[in-house]
């Protein structure tokens, strides 16, 4: 049985799934299956997963997987001939060490941008520079002057890559940007892990388009008030949607100014 990995193709966690793929040869090693999270999970589907309902799933020969960090490890063990995380113990545990942060990291950023309260901006942005930081000083001490975790881009890299990707809406909802000084370490790593060939399976257009909807409040493909349509609605593909307004604490934009309908 050839594997079939359930994903959402512009999910983050999907994504690093992919990168490890990627890395590692095997790209058409699975067969890909999308699920529309605008609709209720298939029956079948959920009876596959015992009831859960978040992605990446990977059903193999022996049986169903599921966790995006489970799934990478997973894959990286399938051919120990081209390892993508790091072999020595120590160095193994170093890089698990700055994965363990992810959780806390993604949060920050995902509070800011479902934030509907003006007044909780600065504070909300605060908590996220308080996590850039964080990475900030765990990279100094690790290689204060090289790019990557170590000497490439690794599984660590591959985690936090397709986090700093979906930040892009942050960007264009928020206006938020790292400040000048003090994180220098990260945002050159941050620079070069969305740079990497590896990590081109989503570009910023797609990102801010399918994600306009979290910038209003509404995450997982929920329907806000008065929409009929989702912005990750895959009956409108988003390559011929309009970018959507950079405004968020104003009126929303209407499924017709989304191009929706």
């Amino acid at each position: 049985m050839r594997p079939i990995l359930h994903v959402i193709p512009v999910c983050p966690f999907c994504q690093r799934v992919e990168i490890v793929l990627g890395l590692k040869g095997l790209q058409d090693a699975v067969e890909r299956r999308a699920v529309d999270i605008t609709r209720p999970r298939d029956p079948a589907f959920l009876a596959m997963t015992r009831g859960t309902t978040s992605l990446p799933v990977l059903e193999t020969s022996r049986g169903v997987l599921k966790e995006s960090l489970v799934l990478m490890r997973y894959v990286d063990a399938l051919d120990a001939s081209t390892p993508v995380a790091r072999t020595d113990p120590y160095e193994h545990a170093v890089e698990d060490m700055l994965v363990a942060h992810e959780g806390s990291f993604s949060g920050a950023g995902y509070k800011l941008v479902l934030n509907q309260d003006p007044a909780a901006r600065a504070a909300l942005t605060e908590a996220l520079l308080a996590e850039y930081a964080k990475l900030d000083a765990y990279l100094r001490w690790r290689n204060p002057d090289g790019v990557w975790l170590f000497d490439r881009f690794g599984f660590a890299e591959a985690v936090y890559t397709p986090l700093f990707q979906r930040f892009w809406f942050l960007e264009h909802y928020e206006g938020f940007e790292l400040p000048a000084q003090g994180y220098e370490r990260v945002r050159t790593w941050r620079d070069a892990c969305v740079a990497h060939p590896a990590a081109q399976q989503v570009s910023r257009e797609w990102i801010l388009k399918v994600y306009y909807d979290y910038a209003q409040g509404a995450g997982n493909g929920a329907l806000l008030p008065g929409r009929r349509r989702s912005s990750f609605s895959v009956e409108r593909p988003w390559q011929d949607r309009p970018w959507p307004p950079a405004r968020k604490y104003v009126t929303p934009a209407t499924d017709a100014e989304l191009g929706l309908e």
